[in-house]
């Protein structure tokens, strides 16, 4: 079955362009668009593509509201949000509220093609260490934005040690040589993180260990 995609974006001539690379890739399909979040949100509910492409800066309802929205109705698609800096708020706000990563809107063709394919299959395709150095910037604005602690009271004393790395960017592999473990036990304990704190990939992990101050900008 080919992945299905939803191309959402307020100008004409993105999705244009969207739609054609994408059409030419066998194992994807543009089922519809959108040129804004309102739109968006309703036709995901109706299409549940596998993979909603999400414009975040957008009129009527933006993509940071919009990929709330579809998250939350449980439509099963998978937001990947797209951008024009790297260091745009609004990517940030996007990952808070579930999608599955960000790519920049001058991305090469085939990474494109290579992340739409990564988010469908579950994994998230924005860097740790791209969200950290966002991140870092935030958060050294706004010192008071953050989370109670105590949601991370579930985790172990092993398994906090991980996250702490996890939020630095590292594989599991790196992960494995700082800890003494073997790779497998890493990423059993990332599985456990991820599972005991309701997050959907290591890049919400890393949002999460900076809003409850586990590590600090500049830390990692």
């Amino acid at each position: 079955m080919p992945i299905t995609v939803l191309v959402v974006d307020d100008q004409e001539l993105m999705r244009a362009g969207l739609r054609m690379v994408l059409g030419a890739h066998p194992g994807l399909e543009v089922v519809g668009e959108a040129d804004n979040g309102a739109t968006a949100i309703a036709r995901a509910g109706e299409l549940r593509p596998d993979v909603v492409l999400m414009d975040v800066r957008m009129p009527v309802t933006d993509g940071v509201t919009a990929t709330a929205r579809i998250i939350e109705s449980g439509c099963g698609s998978r937001v990947l949000v797209m951008t024009t800096f790297d260091l745009d708020e609004h990517a940030l706000g996007a990952l808070r509220a579930g999608a599955s990563g960000f790519l920049l809107k001058d991305t090469p063709p085939e990474d494109l093609i290579s992340a739409i394919r990564s988010v469908a299959a579950g994994d998230a395709v924005v860097s740790p260490k791209v969200t950290k150095r966002l991140l870092d910037r935030l958060i050294a604005e706004d010192p008071a934005a953050g989370r109670d602690p105590r949601v991370l009271d579930v985790l172990t004393a092993r398994e906090r040690e991980v996250l702490e790395h996890i939020a630095a960017g590292r594989s599991n592999a790196e992960i494995a040589g700082a800890l003494f473990l073997s790779e497998a036990t890493v990423k059993t304990h990332v599985g456990r993180v991820l599972t005991k704190l309701g997050l959907r990939d290591r890049v919400q992990a890393v949002v999460l260990a900076y809003e409850t101050g586990l590590v600090r900008p500049g830390s990692a």
